[in-house]
């Protein structure tokens, strides 16, 4: 207790962003800045320009290169990571090491290899992780998710994740190098995945076939006995996102998600209650691990 009686705050937990691209820029670092449980102390970037730039708005240390990164990491108890996939896994296997709790983004990594390493990292570090899949997060829809799948009795379910970042030549802001290069597949289907799996279950099959304009299909078959399907892709002058299932209790669609940096704080709130209680948030580096080897089969089938 302080000398006039008044409760001692909590501390808040040290957050390091690493990544100064888009999201970064619109999501992760104003989530983590706004949030009351949570303290931007860092961004470490690939360029120097780049993390000077978003560290300025913040008033907080700028940091590249290794050496940079690693002073980072001493100081922060938990890193928020806005990279490519296979960017991140290393960079996450690093900050668990150094026994940082992780916010990551999906998916994990591009190789299944990649994912279990950042899984195997967390669990033998002890640390807390949570992958930022947005409709698990967003008030609505994890609402909405929670409650479809306590009712159970679903027999299938469709997604469509059309967006036109996907169109080949697209000048999109968020149309990233590693976007043009994995597509729709990598960006968008862990989404759906993230919606599929808690209400039907673990996948057990999948089926894919490409479509036009790097368009993936995939048939699913779920641990419940369900099966679903998913259309990922970049339509020429179309897109919007469409999930709906279908069962015992008729047709059920989720509602609008609302801003994406609510979400992304309520992802944070998720990290800071399973590094409090220790107990694994469902949608863990483990999850994201699976979503990886769900990807990947689908990769292959499609290459």
């Amino acid at each position: 207790m302080s000398a006039d009686n008044s409760p001692t705050p909590p501390a808040r937990t040290k957050v390091a962003l690493l990544g100064t691209g888009p999201w970064a820029r619109s999501t992760h670092a104003p989530a983590i800045a706004a949030h009351p449980g949570a303290e931007l102390v860092g961004v470490w970037g690939r360029r120097a320009e780049a993390a000077a730039e978003l560290a300025g708005e913040y008033g907080v240390a700028a940091c590249t290169g290794e050496d940079g990164l690693g002073e980072l990491l001493a100081e922060a108890d938990a890193v928020a990571i806005a990279l490519p996939p296979d960017v991140q896994a290393p960079l996450a296997v690093r900050a668990a090491e150094a026994g940082c709790h992780l916010l990551l983004d999906k998916p994990v990594a591009t190789t299944p290899a990649g994912a279990r390493e950042v899984a195997a990292a967390v669990e033998a570090a002890r640390v807390a992780s949570v992958v930022f899949c947005t409709l698990r997060f967003a008030p609505p829809t994890a609402a909405w998710i929670a409650e479809q799948a306590g009712r159970g009795g679903w027999f299938t379910a469709r997604a469509q994740w059309l967006a036109p970042l996907f169109v080949p030549g697209s000048t999109h802001e968020y149309a990233s190098p590693w976007r043009k290069e994995k597509g729709a597949l990598w960006d968008v289907g862990p989404h759906a995945l993230s919606v599929l799996i808690p209400v039907l279950g673990d996948v057990t099959a999948v089926t894919a076939a490409p479509g036009p304009n790097g368009t993936a299909h995939l048939v699913l078959r779920h641990t419940s006995g369900a099966s679903s399907t998913a259309t990922l892709g970049a339509p020429p002058a179309a897109g919007g996102v469409e999930i709906a299932l279908y069962g015992e209790h008729g047709t059920a669609e989720p509602p609008r998600w609302g801003e994406s940096v609510l979400a992304y704080g309520a992802a944070l709130d998720a990290l800071l209650e399973a590094a409090r209680t220790g107990r694994p948030h469902p949608c863990d580096a483990a999850f994201g691990a699976r979503l990886t080897e769900i990807l990947a089969e689908a990769q292959a089938q499609l290459a």
